[in-house]
């Protein structure tokens, strides 16, 4: 349905206002004011059966109406419903303001949609005294009918529409939005606020997984998988449109610092490494061109501070030099700014470059500015500016608004820019990537991974023991400790004694999840007599403990010899708007406390994979450092890669945590296991928010022509 007849709302020709009123100070008279006084050319009709006319205009009689039988009535003639408990709609390029907001929005090229009347009323309050303009402001409400995958749609064929930005407190119809939003993304910013970042109502979750995968983070995934960018604030939303719209495109995440003072350079560089970017390494080239414009004290390093004519000389720094950011200092006049500009334009490790200025005395800050817009030209390279003071930047900023320049009051706004511009570029990277339905590296055993969810399900259990979870692991190829059970502590010593290696002891119960929490593990045992005493003393810890509990007997495995190997965490969460995710991160019996993970929504392949992972601090350590060799991030990702594939043929998967995920130069190892299942009618795939791509569709490749 989706974009059907909205052009009646956003187009109108007339308008209804239901609830019109003139009631000093009510929303039916506030809206009604607005309505009959913004300009809409076309018949208006106020709807009240408690007035005779209001603005003047003669009112028709109508009886209240409940929700669903305003639905049942629209349904029949296709007619679209916004809202109900919304601000209302603007198109200032029709003069249409059915809305109670307490100004107009000056017209412009800016689409926002949001759910919250009282945020719109706010930013129109924020753009307007700024002078920002918008093509539509749309208040959704309780979304009834028109949602936000409805309106993306919309306003992504919208050719005034230069720009989408959305206030989300939540969707609905999750497909329908990633659908909505995948593309609209493909052709034109969409910037996304969402509220409820830190929700104090997360549930507590029986995996580990659950715990640390809330439902912000979910949306953080979805919204990236878009192709969306999101941000944190108001101001910080139209910072983002205009860095979209006025930047070249950073090539990534390297930034080149320019500075007349050497102590904003500093601030802008701990800005960039808090926001997860990096500063460029200056090519000896560049230095060598620098050393032969620049005063002999300029910082020889980045941030480049030029220096000008600073009074005082400095003395060089040995360790800095080719360093970054370059610190030009003091006063530096424009042509210092032209030159310094030339030589950081041609370096090939600086993916982007900002550019400061400091008010001084001596030197002006629109000289220097005209400089640099003349330097830059038609130069494809990603430049950003931030000249600091009030009056005295005005004419500098307007300058490079003028050249498409991109400007910042602060260095910190500045460097968020440029890392909004990174992540927009990684998000639009991942948004065209559709990953296959039929894993391409591996073959899984559905039906072995199948018998064993059955089981559970006819003993009418949701959790898996650890043996069954391990079958559906070994099923989809992923690489587990072999595990043993036995009945009572004599079997369990009877069964180290034929592994003759030391033995990894375990509780076996249905109705304990986190074994180790009970005391229900011991490691490294090494004689049958030892596994005996530590299974009989583990019985006695855990019927004391949890008398409920069903005990089933023990599990008993090698212990694996891997010194160095990483502990990670792969795992499944379902969402309740967006289905499964797979989340990826530091494993280990501390995993809620180090709190480093990552969520992806699947399907997945192997580049989406390695987003993921190197979106997690311990990404770092794996690829390697001093004499500890990287481990087999291929293996780690194509982990994820299969249980991804296990949510996309196996509906009943709910949660699933894999934890600890042994990782190292050799490949991994699954050490545990615990999946958590439920009945589940119908295609697994059903579940997704993006489906995967059917490879049986895939046309065959034509072997003559390669």
């Amino acid at each position: 349905m989706t974009i059907r007849n909205l052009d009646s709302v956003f187009e109108a020709k007339s308008v209804a206002l239901v609830g019109a009123s003139k009631e000093p100070g009510s929303l039916g008279a506030v809206l009604a004011h607005n309505l009959f006084n913004f300009g809409f050319d076309g018949p208006i009709m106020p709807v009240n059966p408690r007035h005779a006319a209001v603005e003047g205009v003669l009112t028709y009689a109508d009886g209240p109406a409940l929700r669903q039988a305003m639905l049942d009535a629209a349904r029949p003639h296709t007619m679209r419903i916004v809202g109900p408990n919304c601000l209302g709609v603007m198109v200032p390029g029709i003069g249409l303001n059915a809305s109670f907001a307490h100004r107009a929005p000056r017209k412009g090229q800016l689409a926002i949609v949001a759910q919250s009347g009282a945020v719109l009323a706010s930013v129109l309050d924020w753009a307007t005294t700024r002078g920002i303009g918008f093509s539509h402001f749309v208040s959704l409400g309780d979304m009834c009918d028109v949602d936000f995958g409805d309106m993306l749609d919309y306003l992504a064929t919208e050719v005034e529409v230069r720009a989408v930005l959305l206030y989300i407190e939540s969707v609905t119809q999750a497909r329908k939005f990633m659908s909505a939003a995948r593309a609209a993304a493909r052709i034109k910013p969409v910037i996304v606020v969402k509220s409820g970042r830190h929700a104090a109502g997360a549930r507590a979750a029986a995996s580990h997984t659950g715990a640390l995968a809330g439902l912000d983070a979910a949306y953080d995934a979805a919204f990236r998988r878009a192709g969306m960018l999101r941000v944190v604030e108001t101001g910080e939303l139209f910072d983002a449109v205009e860095t979209l719209a006025m930047a070249r495109p950073a090539r990534g995440d390297r930034l080149a610092i320019l500075t007349n003072g050497g102590g904003f350079g500093v601030l802008a560089t701990d800005a960039l490494m808090d926001e997860g970017g990096r500063l460029a390494d200056l090519a000896p080239a560049t230095v060598e061109r620098l050393n032969g414009v620049l005063p002999p004290t300029w910082s020889h390093a980045n941030p480049v501070d030029i220096i000008g004519d600073a009074p005082v000389e400095r003395t060089r720094t040995p360790h800095l030099e080719h360093a970054n950011p370059v610190d030009i200092i003091g006063d530096a006049p424009g042509s210092r700014y032209a030159d310094a500009m030339s030589a950081l334009l041609e370096d090939p490790g600086a993916d982007a470059i900002l550019v400061l200025n400091c008010p001084t005395a001596i030197a002006s800050g629109t000289d220097a500015a005209r400089a640099v817009v003349e330097t830059v030209g038609d130069s494809r390279n990603c430049v950003l500016t931030s000249w600091l003071g009030d009056e005295g930047a005005r004419e500098a900023r307007q300058m490079f608004a003028q050249h498409g320049l991109p400007s910042y009051d602060t260095p910190d706004r500045a460097v968020r820019a440029f890392m909004h511009m990174v992540n927009y570029r990684r998000n639009q990277e991942s948004l065209t990537e559709t990953p296959p339905s039929v894993p391409e590296d591996f073959t899984p055993d559905t039906d072995a991974a199948r018998r064993a969810i059955d089981a559970a399900l006819a003993d009418g259990r949701e959790w898996l023991t650890e043996p069954e979870a391990k079958e559906v692991m070994a099923a989809y190829a992923i690489p587990v400790v072999p595990t043993h059970t036995a009945p009572d502590p004599e079997a369990a010593a009877r069964l180290a004694a034929k592994l003759a290696t030391p033995v990894a002891l375990k509780i076996l119960s249905k109705d304990i999840t986190h074994k180790s929490d009970v005391g229900g593990v011991a490691l490294d045992l090494r004689a049958p007599a030892a596994v005996r005493d530590a299974a009989e003393g583990m019985l006695e810890r855990v019927r004391e403990t949890h008398p409920e509990a069903d005990l089933g007997g023990f599990t008993v495995q090698p212990m694996v010899d891997r010194p160095g190997a990483f502990e990670l965490i792969v795992g499944v969460v379902e969402d309740q708007q967006f289905g499964p995710l797979v989340l990826f991160g530091h494993g280990g019996t501390g995993v809620e406390v180090i709190d480093d993970s990552a969520l992806a929504l699947p399907p997945l392949n192997m580049h989406l994979a390695r987003q993921a992972i190197a979106r997690t601090h311990i990404h770092q350590l794996l690829k390697g450092y001093r004499d500890r060799p990287a481990v087999a991030l291929d293996d780690v990702a194509l982990t994820l890669i299969k249980v991804s594939q296990m949510v996309i043929d196996l509906g009943e998967i709910v949660e699933l945590d894999i934890n600890p995920l042994l990782a190292d130069e050799f490949g991994v190892m699954a050490l545990d296991a615990r999946v958590r299942v439920r009945r589940f009618e119908g295609p697994a795939a059903a579940r997704l928010a993006i489906r995967p791509y059917p490879k049986e569709l895939r046309p065959l490749r034509n072997p003559l022509v390669g």
